[in-house]
């Protein structure tokens, strides 16, 4: 399949336990699969250390322990790849996406913004995630040396102008409102 332009880029980042993908995944619930898909930069990322590497992609994916095992030396293999390649798992990323809107769900660094910037530069929108540290420590988060200090969670936290900010500290008007214009904007520019 091949992958069509979009009309609208969402390129999200956050810190760990921000509820990135929890407000992409609300963004996409409401905007229905054929007019919205989320790509994940890490997906491709972890297929290819889990086959490189002999574990299984599918816990690599998800919440859990064994995805913290292995965390700390999947961030350095994946900048590794990123030197030699900035575009890499973006363009995997992308690859057979079809919809008008696209959620970039996980930016980590200047590179992966860049990117896309450069490759669809009329439709990016940028939105950083942002939630207390409080608010994160409840959702399970504790500081990890080499993770939560690494380019992979820290590229992002200077340097750049967000097009939008979402508050997600559990209230949930306030999170509902800032949702409603972003839907807005999204439904505006997919038709």
């Amino acid at each position: 399949m091949e992958t069509q332009q979009p009309e609208l880029i969402l390129l999200f980042s956050g810190k760990r336990k921000s509820g990135k993908d929890y407000i992409t995944g609300l963004i996409q619930e409401r905007l229905g699969p054929h007019l919205c898909c989320i790509l994940r930069l890490s997906a491709p990322l972890k297929a290819q250390y889990a086959q490189d590497h002999g574990l299984d992609y599918e816990q690599l994916l998800s919440a859990d322990q064994y995805k913290e095992t292995y965390r700390a030396d999947m961030i350095q293999w994946g900048e590794s790849k990123r030197l030699q390649d900035p575009g890499f798992f973006c363009r995997l990323a992308i690859r057979g996406a079809t919809q008008p809107v696209w959620i970039v769900s996980d930016c980590r660094r200047m590179s992966d913004l860049q990117w896309f910037w450069k490759e669809y530069p009329q439709q990016c929108v940028s939105v950083r995630v942002e939630a207390s540290e409080q608010t994160r420590v409840q959702r399970g988060w504790r500081f990890t040396a080499g993770v939560d200090d690494a380019e992979s969670e820290c590229g992002l936290d200077q340097g750049v102008n967000f097009d939008w900010t979402i508050s997600n500290d559990g209230d949930a008007t306030l999170l509902e409102g800032q949702l409603e214009r972003l839907l807005s904007l999204a439904r505006e520019r997919s038709q």
